[in-house]
């Protein structure tokens, strides 16, 4: 080989050969901005939405509280609330009141009506002569189960009808729930019809 065919082939190599494209990190930073500012306005406008709800259902009166001493209980769940809705309207969630806010929950059937205590959240009384049915349902305003994975307990809370959506930890609880609502509501109806 001569040399000067040696000098060609390296200069065809030389030129052949490119270098590894330069990362333009400014413009991965822009992106990265960009991205992190669309995901804090869709957060705040799902906050305002939530808050613009609230302030729809204002005229919500305040829940009642769970008495001291409410009786001798009844039945026990412990479980999930997965929140309330319009009664007969499992989309239209009601979040005045705190009723929005999902949590664990020990419900206790009483004379007084069903007492909600849920960590973390406020507890709440649904008085017994509030109650107007208990059902099994599958789905909640944001939660959707099998076929009777909720107990749906259906309540008058100022001119509202209200259902809260329930789910025990032993789904096998539920039935008694709905029997035991029903015969109370049953004795609700009876009382008020002798007045």
């Amino acid at each position: 080989m001569t040399p000067l065919i040696t000098n060609l082939a390296i200069s065809n190599l030389a030129d052949e050969q490119k270098s590894q494209a330069v990362t333009d990190w400014a413009a991965r930073a822009g992106w990265v901005v960009g991205l992190l500012l669309f995901i804090a306005l869709l957060y705040w406008l799902m906050r305002e939405g939530w808050k613009w709800r609230g302030t729809l259902q204002g005229d919500l009166p305040p829940l009642p509280a769970v008495p001291e001493e409410p009786g001798p209980a009844r039945l026990t769940l412990t479980g999930r609330y997965h929140g309330s809705t319009t009664a007969g309207q499992w989309l239209d969630r009601i979040v005045a009141g705190g009723l929005g806010t999902r949590s664990r929950a020990e419900l206790t059937l009483t004379d007084e009506g069903v007492s909600v205590l849920r960590p973390g959240a406020t507890d709440f009384l649904i008085p017994a002569d509030a109650v107007r049915g208990a059902r099994l349902d599958k789905g909640i305003a944001g939660k959707v189960l099998t076929e009777g994975g909720l107990l749906i307990i259906t309540w008058q809370h100022g001119d509202r009808l209200i259902d809260s959506g329930f789910r025990a930890d032993r789904v096998a609880e539920h039935p008694a729930w709905v029997e035991e609502l029903t015969t109370l509501q049953n004795l609700n109806s009876t009382t008020e019809g002798a007045r």
